[in-house]
């Protein structure tokens, strides 16, 4: 029999999430099991899966030890302070400036380095997150690629990030805000109304009909100040899809600079040879709540800003001086 003191940072989980985190390489059927023999109970009442856990709830689960050592699985952290700037913290919101080239999650080369393993280290020093108890592990409520600098918001209680995670859905109390510098002179402001589709089997984004398995994608961007041949835009998301301000730009004939992927091949070989820049110039500039409640009280009416890090003010003074 396995006794676990419910932390903090899972309140409000159902006990099945608990226990499947708890075990992570349990078979669900084991579980379910478990649960219609009533080997797994809250404070010494056998529950259903669907029951709620409190802070300071003792669950126990009736497994061998042999079992326990199958199912557990090691998840590694180690306590440091964080490498990356702090924007904001509270006891539920950590608001973190990404630099440009760090992965927001691990990817297929099992990559240790990445901004979430580097939070969870950090709550781990402070003593509020700890690799060794199951539930809930601290998670950003976004994600920006990899070469796209600048805030991401992490929920570090179960609480915050399910509200968080609405706010980013809904996009109307919650407004994310880019700078990005595009090849062309935009001397207005407008919006970008095009359906966009994803091919997951080559991760890149194409315009496509609604009709055609499109999604609806809509982007406001205004300028900002003109480089010569380059406008630097503000750029406001309605909708959040993948690559949607790259694809987006691109489709108006102002892609932004140094983008491989969906830009113009030769602009992206003179910027990189005057510069060095090797991937899109795009920063997540600004974040602001407005009326917001619940956990995120704290949020209310609050305005996060990130300034252009000086590897991409650099290139913009590069081509000023051309």
């Amino acid at each position: 029999m396995k006794e676990i003191v419910v932390p903090t940072s899972c309140q409000g989980q159902k006990v099945e999430k608990f226990v499947r985190k708890y075990l992570p390489e349990a078979p669900l059927g084991f579980i379910y099991k478990a649960f219609r023999k009533k080997d797994i109970k809250i404070n010494g009442h056998w529950v259903k899966k669907d029951a709620i856990i409190n802070s300071g709830d003792v669950v126990r689960i009736y497994v061998t030890d042999a079992q326990l050592e199958d199912f557990k699985k090691e998840r590694p952290a180690v306590k440091r302070e964080f490498p990356y700037p702090i924007v904001y913290e509270d006891e539920n919101v950590l608001i973190v400036d990404k630099p440009k080239g760090v992965l927001v999650y691990g990817d297929k080369t099992g990559v240790r380095e990445t901004l979430g393993n580097a939070v969870l280290d950090y709550l781990y020093l402070k003593g509020e997150f700890d690799p060794n108890i199951p539930g809930f592990v601290p998670s950003p409520a976004h994600r920006l690629d990899r070469n796209t600098s600048g805030l991401v918001v992490y929920g570090k209680t179960d609480a915050a990030l399910k509200q968080l995670a609405e706010l980013f859905k809904e996009r109307t109390q919650i407004h994310k805000t880019y700078l990005a510098l595009v090849l062309g002179d935009i001397d207005k402001e407008g919006q970008v109304d095009l359906p966009l589709w994803k091919d997951s089997q080559n991760g890149r984004v194409y315009v496509k009909s609604i009709k055609d398995g499109g999604k609806t994608a809509l982007t406001l961007y205004k300028p900002v100040k003109r480089y010569g041949n380059y406008t630097l835009v503000e750029v406001n998301l309605v909708t959040g899809r993948t690559h949607q301000i790259r694809v987006h730009m691109a489709a108006i004939k102002h892609p932004l600079v140094g983008d491989e992927k969906y830009g113009d091949f030769k602009s992206c070989r003179e910027v990189k040879a005057l510069t060095g820049l090797e991937s899109q110039f795009l920063h997540a500039y600004s974040l602001s709540f407005d009326e917001v409640g619940g956990v995120l009280s704290s949020l209310n009416g609050k305005t996060f800003k990130s300034e252009l890090p000086k590897e991409l003010s650099s290139v913009i003074e590069i081509l000023c001086s051309r």
